[in-house]
C-alpha cells in the first residue's frame, strides 16, 4: 500500500500539500470561497417538490441529502435522484422496509457469524483456552471409535472411507475434492483458505472482524441508506466496547436484534431493548448489581426452610467450609451503579438533566436483578427476584414502588418521557444531521414533535429534515465526516468494487476511528473538533492516494473512467475535471492552486522534465482532491 513507503518522493509531498491546505479554513467554516455569489433565491425546480429549500441549488440539495442521510453519492445517484424526485427518495429512507435490498444481502452470505446465535457463536468460535478442551475431548472421542473399530474386518475397514458420514471424515482445512477427479481423490483447491486462515477464524476476534467488514459492507452498497447512518448514530449512542470479555460474542446479537430494528422506531422501546441486551447487561455491569443485603435474605430463606421441615425430617447434611476468599467475593457482590448512571447521563437526560447522585443510586436499586441467564452458554435476559431490592425508591421526585422488574421498566418510562430526554436526543440528532452547534428553533420544533409523538424517531427525524434549517447554506458542508463516514463515501464517491472489506476496516483504525473498540460509553464523537489535526488529514490523503492508485487489497477502482478524459489532457484540464466530479466544482481557490502546484511532479505527470508529451495520472489526482479540505466535510 502506498501508505507503507514512508521515504518515498510521493509521501514526501504528501506531507508538503497537507501544510499547504491546512492553510484552508478547514476547521472553521466550508471552503466554498470559488463557489459562485447568488443574490438571488433560486426558482423552485420540481425536483425540490415537497421540501423548504431556498438557500441551495437542486444539484446541491441532492448532494446535501446524499452526505446527510446516506454516506455520500455514488456515480449516477444525483441522476437518479432526479428522475425520482428528493422528496419522494427521502420518504422511502425514513420507511427503509419498502427498499429492496437483496443485492445487499447476497454481498453478506460469506460472513456466516452475521446469522447466528451467541450460543452458537459462544460454541463454534471458542477462547483458545476453551477450544484446546473441546480438541482434546473430540481425540479422546476418535480414540474410542478407533477402538470400536479394530473388531472389524480389514475389507471393511478400507471401504468404509467413502461410504462415511461427513462429521467422521478429517478433510484438511485447505483441501478440496475437485470435480474431474477419482472419486475421494483429494487436490489442492487454489481459491481454498489456506489452514491457517481458517483455524484463525474460528477465534472470537473473527465475530468482530465480520460484524465491522459487514458494517463497511451496509455502508457501501445498502440503498437502506439512511438506516445504516442511524444504525451508527444509535451505537455510538448505546456505545458496548467489543474489548470487554464475553462482549465480542454478544455484540453481533446487539446489532442486530436490538439496534437495527428500533432505529426508527419508539426511543421507549430502543432503551428498553438495550436496557435487556445482555451485551449493554455485561458491559456496564449490570448483570452483576444486586441489592447488597440479598445474600443476607438468601441465607435467612434457607435457615427457614430448613426449620419448616420440622424434628421428624432428617438433619440436612453439614456444608463443607467455604474458602474465605470466595465468601469475601459473595459479600462484595451489591450495588453497581455504572449503568444507572450512565442510563440518565449518556442515553436519556443528558448530562444536564437535572439528576442528582442520589438518583443515580435510586435508579442503580429498580434495576437490581436485571442480569444475564447462562452468559457464557447461552445468554438471555433475566430477571432474578431474589437479587432485587423490594424496597420504594424515589427516582427524579416521583415513588417507584410497582416490584420487581417493573421498578426498571417503570423508570424507562418516566425517563422517556421526561422533557430532558426529549431535548437531549433531539439536539444530539440535530448535531448529527445539521452541525455542531444546531438552530435553537429546530430544535424546539424537532422537541415539540418527540414529546407528542412518543419518542417516535421516525417522526422526529421527519420534522428535522423537512424544516428549513436543515437545507440552508449555513449547513451545507458544514461537518467534518469521521474516520469512518470518510472512507466509506470515498469508496462510493469512486464506484469502487470492494471483494474485501477488511482492509478499509483497517484503514478507518488507522485513521482514528476502529470500528466496535470505543472503550467509554460515550462512543465516538461526530464533532469536528475530535477528528481534525495535521496527522488525520495525511492519513486521509495517504487513504485516497492508496484507494485511487488501486494500492487497497481487495478494493478496485477504475479512476481514470470516471474522467471521461485521455491522460495526455492537458493538467489543468484534468484538474478542473477531477474538482468538478469530487467537489462539485466547490474548491477554494487556496485548494486549487495548492493542488496546480502538485501537477508539475514527475510522478503525476508522467514524463522527463523535457518531454513535450506528458501523460497525467489521472488516479494520483484523483487521490489528491479526494484529500482535500472541501471533501472531507459532508
Amino acid at each position: 500500500m502506498a501508505s507503507k513507503h514512508n521515504d518515498s518522493p510521493l509521501k514526501i509531498n504528501v506531507r508538503s500539500i497537507v501544510s499547504s491546505l491546512l492553510a484552508c479554513t478547514l476547521f472553521v467554516a466550508p471552503c466554498l470561497d470559488a463557489a459562485p455569489a447568488r443574490d438571488k433565491k433560486p426558482k423552485p425546480d420540481p425536483i425540490l417538490k415537497g421540501l423548504p429549500v431556498s438557500d441551495l441549488t437542486p444539484d446541491e440539495a441532492i448532494l446535501h441529502a446524499l452526505n446527510r442521510l446516506a454516506y455520500g453519492p455514488r456515480p449516477g445517484d444525483v441522476e437518479r435522484l432526479k428522475q425520482i424526485g428528493l422528496a419522494k427518495w427521502i420518504d422511502l429512507q425514513l420507511n427503509p422496509n419498502a427498499i429492496n435490498d437483496k443485492s445487499l444481502d447476497a454481498r453478506l452470505e460469506n460472513l456466516p457469524t452475521l446469522r447466528l446465535t451467541t450460543a452458537k457463536l459462544i460454541e463454534e468460535y471458542p477462547r483458545p483456552k476453551q477450544a484446546a478442551k473441546q480438541a482434546a475431548a473430540s481425540k479422546d472421542e476418535s480414540k474410542l471409535q478407533a477402538a470400536q473399530s479394530r473388531s472389524d474386518s480389514a475389507a471393511e475397514s478400507m471401504t468404509a472411507t467413502d461410504d462415511a458420514p461427513a462429521s467422521m471424515k478429517q478433510v484438511p482445512a485447505n483441501v478440496a475434492t475437485l470435480p474431474g477427479n477419482p472419486r475421494g481423490t483429494l487436490s489442492v483447491d487454489p481459491n481454498a483458505v489456506p489452514r491457517t486462515i481458517a483455524d484463525d477464524s474460528k477465534r472470537p476476534q473473527r465475530i468482530v472482524e465480520e460484524l465491522a467488514m459487514s458494517k463497511m459492507t451496509r455502508v457501501i452498497y445498502s440503498d437502506r441508506q439512511l438506516q445504516q447512518v442511524m444504525d451508527d448514530f444509535w451505537f455510538n449512542h448505546f456505545n458496548v466496547f467489543a474489548g470487554k470479555g464475553e462482549d465480542r460474542y454478544y455484540l453481533t446479537s446487539y446489532e442486530r436484534d436490538v439496534i437495527q430494528p428500533h432505529a426508527l422506531g419508539k426511543f421507549k422501546d430502543l432503551v428498553t431493548a438495550t436496557a435487556k441486551s445482555p451485551a449493554m447487561l455485561f458491559y456496564l455491569d449490570n448483570f452483576l448489581s444486586a441489592d447488597p443485603r440479598a445474600a443476607q435474605r438468601l441465607t435467612q430463606e434457607r435457615a427457614m426452610r430448613r426449620q419448616s421441615r420440622g424434628p421428624f425430617n432428617r438433619s440436612p447434611r453439614p456444608l463443607p467450609p467455604q474458602n474465605s476468599q470466595a465468601q469475601k467475593k459473595q459479600q462484595q457482590r451489591g450495588l453497581n451503579e455504572n449503568y444507572g448512571r450512565e442510563l440518565m447521563e449518556l442515553h436519556t437526560l443528558g448530562v444536564d438533566g437535572g439528576y442528582t447522585q442520589k438518583d443515580v443510586t435510586e435508579v442503580a436499586r429498580c434495576f437490581t436483578g436485571w442480569t444475564i441467564e447462562k452468559p457464557r452458554e447461552n445468554p438471555q435476559f433475566k430477571f432474578d427476584e431474589r437479587m432485587h431490592d423490594p424496597d420504594p425508591k424515589l427516582v427524579l421526585g416521583k415513588k417507584i414502588h410497582v416490584g420487581g422488574m417493573k421498578d426498571g421498566e417503570q423508570v424507562i418510562e418516566l425517563l422517556a418521557r421526561n422533557p430532558a430526554t426529549a431535548r437531549f436526543i433531539s439536539t444530539k440528532l440535530a448535531r448529527r444531521f445539521v452541525s455542531d452547534d444546531p438552530p435553537p428553533p429546530l430544535v424546539a420544533r424537532m422537541v415539540a414533535t418527540f414529546k407528542s409523538s412518543d419518542g417516535d424517531i421516525r417522526a422526529v427525524m421527519h420534522t428535522m429534515i423537512y424544516s428549513p434549517e436543515f437545507w440552508t447554506r449555513d449547513a451545507y458542508r458544514a461537518k467534518i465526516k469521521t474516520p469512518f463516514e470518510f472512507v466509506a463515501s470515498t469508496v462510493r464517491t469512486l464506484g469502487t468494487d470492494v471483494d474485501t472489506p477488511m482492509p478499509l476496516v483497517q484503514w478507518v483504525a488507522r485513521i482514528g476511528e476502529p470500528l466496535y473498540q470505543c472503550q467509554p460509553p460515550t462512543g465516538y464523537s461526530d464533532k469536528a473538533e475530535s477528528w481534525v489535526n495535521t496527522g488525520a488529514l495525511l492519513n486521509r490523503l495517504n487513504f485516497s492516494l492508496a484507494l485511487a492508485g488501486n494500492k487497497v487489497r481487495g478494493s478496485r477502482t477504475d479512476a481514470p473512467a470516471l474522467f471521461g478524459l485521455s491522460s495526455s489532457a492537458d493538467s489543468k484540464q484534468v484538474l478542473d475535471r477531477a474538482v468538478e466530479l469530487f467537489l462539485s466544482g466547490e474548491a477554494a481557490p487556496n485548494t486549487v492552486a495548492t493542488l496546480q502546484k502538485q501537477l508539475d511532479d514527475p510522478q503525476i505527470v508522467k514524463a522527463m522534465l523535457d518531454d513535450p508529451v506528458q501523460q497525467v495520472d489521472l488516479a494520483i489526482v484523483t487521490g489528491l482532491v479526494l484529500g482535500a479540505p472541501e471533501f472531507q466535510r459532508r
